[in-house]
């Protein structure tokens, strides 16, 4: 081989052509390379928010005095709270926060107008789903400001000597499910659905692409069997590999990190078969499209990030505007994070459960139709 003794623009010109023709032939990843960073500035710089507002509340009113119809106005118009629903027990209000539809039960108790008048400070109950402490913190932290504004007008003249140190009212909040506003509790149980989101759709988005590298796909395709067999065949095996991780993490959060385990370890675990399956159905899809691994794997991290910000794990999920909650909804990962955490925070059975199930299954089915009807094609 001959050594050249001097540098050359020519040589280097050469090379410098060469690698963006081979980068134009290679159309997924120069747009993997472009996606990928506007992706990160739209999520990012839109759809992010540490300072949820909006929040879906409930309202238990027994009184029907002029002084809590004003409460409950000014917590409206501090646009953290949006009242959707009205309850007539608490039993009703206690579904309604299991099951995840509002995030506050705001309880204003009979004679509640009478007994503040009369300087009796009357109690005023509002209960949280603490299951994710960012999403209620910032909205709680302003409920005294807010009550104490709000009362301004109302308390003048004669009344005005109601407006005490210690506020006219006795407000109550009891955070539920996670009392003392423990991070782990939320995070530790999220971090099953990321793990197994992360690993599982990583494994076998290599799976196709690594049979066509070493030059094994021709056999596969040559035997007397259907792709459905095939795909079927190489996503039981890792089935047995996340119930591992779902074992090593579920002993992590119990004597770990304490983390309260409310509900059923057997429902969880039928949960986590469908959820597991979904994200096997991704990664296979991802290798029937890929053309190498290198894609395969960018393909992952494309849609393994929005997953993860767009989901409510690393952020308040109803924080995000609507578009960016409805692309979120799309996701596996979204609707197990709300399954994980409500079976081990809040005790949650088979039926507050069904509805967030069945459009894991429905994503699972839609991506292996997908890797089927692809997999022929996948020499092509």
């Amino acid at each position: 081989m001959t050594r050249h003794s001097h540098f050359s623009f020519q040589r280097l010109l050469g090379i410098i052509v060469k690698e963006f023709t081979q980068m134009r032939r290679d159309r997924l990843t120069f747009a993997m390379m472009l996606g990928i960073p506007l992706l990160q500035l739209t999520l990012f710089g839109y759809a992010i928010n540490a300072d949820p507002r909006h929040l879906p509340a409930a309202v238990l009113l027994a009184d029907q005095g002029p002084q809590g119809r004003t409460l409950l106005q000014a917590m409206k118009n501090s646009t953290y709270f949006d009242f959707v629903r009205q309850v007539s027990t608490e039993t009703e209000a206690h579904n309604l926060l299991a099951r995840g539809q509002v995030q506050f039960v705001v309880n204003i108790p009979e004679n509640f107008s009478r007994d503040l008048l009369r300087g009796d400070r009357p109690a005023l109950l509002v209960e949280a789903d603490a299951t994710d402490p960012a999403a209620t913190g910032n909205a709680l932290g302003q409920l005294n400001a807010i009550f104490s504004a709000a009362l301004l007008n109302d308390l003048k003249g004669p009344l005005e000597s109601l407006a005490a140190t210690d506020g006219p009212i006795d407000l109550r909040v009891h955070a539920l499910y996670n009392p003392e506003v423990i991070t782990q509790y939320n995070i530790v149980p999220g971090l099953m659905g990321v793990i197994l989101t992360m690993t599982m759709i990583m494994i076998t988005g290599l799976a196709i692409t690594r049979e066509r590298e070493r030059g094994t796909m021709e056999n596969l395709l040559s035997m007397p069997t259907r792709p459905s067999e095939v795909l079927i065949g190489k996503i039981v095996p890792y089935i047995f590999v996340g119930y591992i991780q779902v074992g090593v993490i579920l002993v992590a959060s119990y004597f770990l990190f304490h983390v309260p385990m409310q509900g059923s370890i057997l429902l969880l675990l039928l949960v986590a078969l469908v959820f597991i399956a979904a994200n096997l159905a991704m990664g296979i899809t991802f290798s029937t499209i890929a053309k190498n691994q290198l894609q395969a794997m960018q393909m992952t991290f494309f849609a393994f990030l929005p997953s993860i910000l767009l989901s409510g794990f690393m952020f308040p999920f109803r924080g995000m505007p609507p578009w960016a909650q409805l692309i979120g909804e799309v996701f596996p990962l979204t609707h197990f994070l709300r399954i994980v955490r409500g079976i081990l925070l809040k005790g949650n059975t088979s039926v507050e459960v069904m509805n967030q199930l069945w459009q894991i299954a429905l994503f699972a089915v839609v991506a292996m139709a997908i890797g089927i009807k692809r997999y022929r094609q996948t020499l092509d």
